[in-house]
């Protein structure tokens, strides 16, 4: 009989715990969703009428789009000296050996510069 005591108030205190801790608000179910980020983009609700435009001109799209076409084939001019000067460090050194400092830094400069290209090129 003292055992069966024993099991019923080992239960009893086990759903009370359960339930105590899932009132905590650490274990809460609704967890807190920040409010959304405005678009950079969107339009200045503060702003008054008629002036969201005002002293904002456009550029020339041709003229950025040249420019950008300039820089990408500089870079990638940059890219492949990179790629050649990383190649002859690599078949200069032993292939058994670990590569040298200088190798892992060329080779982080170049995905750097490559992906500098691909943003630029993406617009």
């Amino acid at each position: 009989m003292l055992e069966s005591r024993r099991h019923m108030l080992m239960t009893v205190a086990a759903a009370a715990g359960i339930t105590a801790v899932q009132s905590l608000p650490m274990f809460a179910q609704h967890p807190t969703v920040p409010p959304p980020r405005p678009s950079p983009n969107a339009p200045d609700p503060n702003a008054p009428a008629g002036l969201e435009r005002a002293g904002v001109s456009n550029p020339d799209a041709k003229k950025l789009d040249l420019e950008n076409q300039r820089q990408i084939r500089a870079d990638i001019d940059k890219l492949y000296d990179l790629v050649s000067q990383l190649k002859q460090e690599v078949a200069a050194t032993d292939l058994s050996s670990t590569l040298s400092l200088n190798v892992m830094k060329k080779a982080h400069q170049i995905e750097k510069l490559a992906k500098e290209i691909k943003d630029r090129s993406k617009g």
